[in-house]
């Protein structure tokens, strides 16, 4: 699977349903294998103030399907959705 495979997914949280956003970015160990998806941050309109990006973990995703990457991924966590 490639990049810009994931790229065109959306990213979808199972505990609540919410969209999470979309990957820009991968983050990848000394062994090759992904250990995380970078998430763009929220932009809000009219602002120049920008979150910080978010990141996913590769061992929260619990599938990955054809239009859909699913992530359980609670908001009491460090990175908050």
């Amino acid at each position: 699977m490639k990049l810009s495979d994931l790229q065109s997914k959306n990213i979808v949280n199972v505990l609540d349903g919410r969209n999470i956003g979309n990957i820009i970015d991968v983050n990848i160990g000394y062994d090759g294998n992904i250990e995380s998806l970078v998430i763009e941050a929220s932009r809000k309109f009219m602002s120049f103030n920008r979150e910080e990006d978010k990141v996913v973990l590769w061992k929260d995703i619990t599938k990955i399907g054809e239009d859909v990457i699913l992530v359980k991924k609670s908001d009491n966590t460090k990175q908050n959705f």
